[in-house]
């Protein structure tokens, strides 16, 4: 069976690019404007076709392989929460979002699939965006669907949750299937983070990956703008501090055998989380690498899309797409 294909743009370090290959597609462009997200995508797969660049200034035209795929996706920096898309002053965020939906009326792929904030697929908040979104797809013969996946039902150990747009030609729309859950249950921090912290013989390792029994809240790569890599807001914190974490930074190594785990004394008898651990809790295999330093490895991490929600939605655009 012939391989599908598709374009991604905004592809981060990966996550749904490798998530689709994994479902059975070959990407014949990937687009992103970091450097350090371009170096992450070239060395895991060199033979991949990455170019540096920002969507806004992309023009299928000097691209020709982006012509004649089966799907276009795209995962655009996570809109804000009170945004209106519509508006011609709004942010980057949102004129991405637009640029993602204009390239598919430039390379008319059989599927559309945009990933965002969970807001981001509500009428109300995002009429704008909506709006158009509705009137360019349909003018273009797709019907479309927007629904919201948490990547913890999907073996992710992590609450996640992500507003899709899902997008098929009008022929193959009605044999699309939302993905179903793969997981039946949840899998906590500690069953994912143990071997890991026991690898480099802490002691206590075990006894805290027992109190650490759900899943790890939303990991949040912040902007360029902001300090230091941390793993997200003040109540965020507050969860990770119940599972005897350090939230306000991540760790440079793992506990070793001289690490004394009490919570008790706050911050300085809590474990920290590397970044590696970090790209297992969103759902990455650990010989994915990620480049750069620690704060740009943590922002590319946690701006990804978990690769496990990624296999799901090729799987099922496949299935659709070949029925």
């Amino acid at each position: 069976m012939s391989r599908l294909t598709f374009v991604d743009v905004c592809s981060g370090a990966g996550g749904l690019a490798l998530g689709l290959e994994r479902a059975g597609f070959e990407p014949k462009l990937l687009l992103d404007e970091d450097a350090d997200a371009c170096r992450t995508l070239r060395a895991n797969r060199p033979n991949w076709n990455v170019l540096e660049a920002d969507l806004l200034d992309l023009d299928p035209a000097e691209h020709r392989e982006c012509y004649d795929v089966d799907l276009l996706s795209a995962g655009p920096p996570r809109v804000k929460s009170n945004a209106t898309v519509a508006r011609t002053d709004s942010g980057t965020e949102e004129r991405l979002l637009r640029a993602a939906v204009y390239l598919a009326h430039a390379i008319r792929p059989r599927a559309v699939l945009i990933e965002n904030v969970p807001g981001f697929t509500d009428p109300e908040r995002f009429r704008g965006f909506h709006e158009f979104a509705r009137a360019e797809l349909e003018h273009l013969g797709y019907e479309f669907r927007w629904f919201i996946l948490n990547a913890a039902d999907f073996g992710v150990p992590q609450d996640r949750r992500q507003g899709i747009l899902l997008a098929l030609k009008r022929e193959w729309f009605p044999a699309f299937l939302q993905p179903s859950l793969t997981a039946s249950t949840h899998i906590p921090v500690g069953e994912a983070l143990g071997p890991s912290m026991r690898s480099h013989g802490w002691q206590d390792a075990d006894r805290w990956a027992a109190q650490a029994r759900s899943v790890a809240p939303t990991l949040v790569g912040g902007s360029k703008n902001r300090g230091g890599a941390d793993l997200g807001p003040s109540g965020t914190k507050q969860k990770w501090a119940s599972m005897g974490v350090n939230a306000h930074s991540l760790g440079n190594t793992i506990p070793g055998p001289d690490f004394h785990w009490d919570p008790a004394l706050g911050r300085e008898g809590m474990v920290q989380i590397t970044v590696d651990q970090a790209a297992l809790l969103q759902g990455f295999p650990p010989e994915w690498e990620i480049t750069g330093k620690k704060t740009a490895r943590y922002r590319q991490i946690g701006h990804a899309s978990p690769p496990p929600v990624g296999e799901a939605l090729g799987a099922a655009i496949a299935q659709a797409l070949r029925s």
